[in-house]
This record gives structure tokens, sequence and C-alpha cells, in this order.
């Protein structure tokens, strides 16, 4: 019988179970034994996280001290995490952006004969100051692959000068979890007090300036037809949206501090997701997680064509140009007035979140990639 290839998989975003998605999938799918490595503790976008592990993950998981971690930019793993390196693997995935201190500490600690993967979303093309320019050409000469999170994350690989094997393969989304539920949409809808069948506008996400907050709420200002909206996240513009919900009643709804476990149900409750990102001097959409999960839940999705997002949403969901303000509001209007249209888009969503961004789809992808690597 032959014996199960072991890898390693490192990540601080591991630290919060939803992202181990990846890791479970992988060691469900195919003939690996898989541990993912968490930092014991991090903070994240919105406070601290400490990792709790599941008796029940597919994974093996191992929570390890990390030093500065206030910023994965910033972040560095103990000696603990060296140690599990020493040990035998198969192949060792770190989904850290290859730039940061803890993936030096990977590729220097990693045994040359082991493939080592790295991971990345970034999709600008940056100069790096000192030292990250130099822990980039220390993971460029040691890393044998790369998974890159979209095209124009797979773009920036090739203007950079990476020639390793890559692949790109995006984030994923659970669809079970993640899918149309008339239940959940009716009793948020109650539960907001409404009770018309009036369209619900929806945005799930940071509430920061680059996420388009300003465009949506013109946008919906402007708009002649009959609506509500519904806002899902939190961040630094969320007084300047609660002041302008206030001026809108019991139309507008803003929703901070929502557990990921309840997002789905207010997914449902929206008629159209909007996504104005807009793109500045150093970022522009990576992803956009918000996209898929809106897709798998069967909403309507209107986005902007910040970076990812074009190749995110291809022909599932509208576009219109990031500073198109008269196009945002024609949108938004002709998606509200065309019942039809809406379900159409919502059919198409699904179809792409299932066929395209399933986690056992996405794990697959990456499997075949370790498989090849490994080999």
């Amino acid at each position: 019988m032959v014996s199960a290839r072991r890898l390693l998989t490192i990540g601080h975003s591991y630290c919060v179970e939803l992202n181990r998605r990846l890791p479970q999938e992988l060691a469900r799918l195919g003939n690996w034994e898989v541990t993912a490595v968490a930092p014991a503790r991090f903070r994240g976008d919105f406070g601290w996280h400490a990792t709790e592990i599941r008796a029940d993950e597919a994974c093996r998981v191992v929570a390890v001290p990390v030093r500065f971690s206030r910023r994965a930019h910033t972040m560095l793993y103990g000696m603990d995490l060296a140690r599990l390196l020493r040990q035998r693997w198969d192949l060792v995935h770190c989904w850290e952006e290859p730039y940061v201190p803890s993936a030096a500490q990977v590729a220097r600690a990693a045994a040359r004969r082991v493939p080592l993967v790295f991971a990345t979303f970034q999709n600008i093309v940056k100069r790096y100051p000192p030292p990250f320019n130099w822990i980039e050409q220390s993971a460029r000469s040691r890393a044998d692959g790369l998974i890159a999170f979209g095209a124009t994350a797979r773009q920036v690989l090739e203007a950079r000068g990476w020639t390793q094997p890559a692949r790109t393969i995006p984030p994923g989304v659970d669809v079970d979890r993640f899918r149309p539920d008339r239940a959940q949409r009716e009793r948020i809808r109650h539960q907001f007090g409404w009770a018309d069948d009036v369209p619900v506008v929806g945005f799930l996400g940071r509430f920061v300036p680059e996420k388009g907050l300003p465009m949506l709420m013109q946008s919906l200002d402007r708009l002649e037809r009959p609506w509500r909206a519904l806002f899902v996240g939190s961040g630094p513009l969320e007084i300047e949206l609660r002041a302008w919900a206030g001026r809108h009643g019991t139309r507008v709804r803003v929703e901070s501090g929502v557990a990921h476990a309840d997002v789905p149900a207010c997914l449902n409750a929206m008629d159209v997701l909007c996504a104005p990102s807009q793109t500045t001097a150093r970022w522009r959409e990576q992803f956009g997680r918000m996209l898929i999960e809106a897709f798998a839940c069967g909403v309507p999705v209107i986005a902007s064509t910040s970076g990812e997002i074009p190749h995110v949403v291809a022909d599932a969901g509208l576009t219109v140009g990031e500073h198109d303000g008269e196009g945002w509001v024609r949108a938004i209007e002709q998606l509200l007035a065309d019942r039809d249209r809406r379900a159409h888009l919502a059919r198409r969503g699904r179809e792409r979140a299932v066929s395209t961004y399933a986690w056992p789809v996405v794990a697959r992808q990456h499997l075949e990639f370790f498989s090849e690597l490994s080999a």
C-alpha cells in the first residue's frame, strides 16, 4: 500500500477556522496527510484572534507562538515552526506573501530537497524597500512553485521576474453554507420591518473609502424608483455611513459586527449586491470574496472594474467603470426594475460559484499542482 504524502501548509490566516477550509478540503480529497500551521494568536483587521482547533477538522492543526503579530507584514514565527519544518514533508506550502519576514523564515528553514510553494494576492507591481526586496529575492531563489490567487496577481509575478512553475487558482466559497435560502431572506427582512417587495441593494465588506462606499451612497441618493439598502461590515467610515443612513430612516440598515455564520442570511435578504471598489495608488481589488459569496447565494452582482473583479465576475454579473457615476446609477436602476434579469443573473452566479469557486474544486487544483511538483 502506498503511504500518504505529507503536506505542511503555513498561513497566518489559518488562525480563523473559516480560513482553514483549504487544508481541510486538501485532507478530504487526496492521498495527503495535511498539517496546517497557524499563529496561536494574531491581530486581524478587526481585532485579536486566538486559534481554536475543532476535534472534527480533517487536517491536523498546529498553533505556534509568533512575535510582532499586530501586522502580517512584520509577523515572525518562533522556533516551533522551525522544528516542524525539520520533519519529513513531501511539500511545504506557504500562504504568506513572498516579501514578508515570515516567508523568509520558511524559505530558510525548509529542507532543500522539499518542494516549497508560495501563494500571493499581490496584484500591483511595487518597488519594495529594504529589507522586503531582499526577502523577496530570497524567496524567489528558494521557491519551486507559485500560486497566484487571480489573473492580475499572476501578471505581477511575471512582471517581477518570477520564472518558477505557477498556477492561477482562486480562493473558494462554501456553496452549502452560502446558498439561496428563502426562509433566511424572509427572516431577515421581517427582522428589519421590511414587509413589502421593495428591492434591497446590498453592500458587504470593510467600510473604507477604497471599497467605494461614497460612490454607492451617491448612486442610491440619485435613484428614482423605490429601494432599500443593507450595509454589512465595519470600518472607519461607519460614522459617516450611519449619518447618511439616518437621513433615509428605516429603509437603510447598517449592520456591523455580523458573525460570518450570519452573513449568508444577510446576503439572502439582498436583491442586488454592489461592489464599487475604487483603485488607489497603492491598492486595487485583489479578489473580492463578497462577490463569490453573493454568487453562491444567488444574489445578482454589480461590481466595478477595479483589479481582479472583471476576472471574478466574468459573464455572471454586471461591471461598471470605477468612476462612472452615471453608469452606476443606470445599472442599479435597470436591475432593480427588471426582476427577470435579476433571476437570470442569480442563476448564472450560482452556477459560477459551484463550477469555479466551490472549495472542493479549488482544493483539487491545488492538489494537482502539488502532485506535479512533488513527483
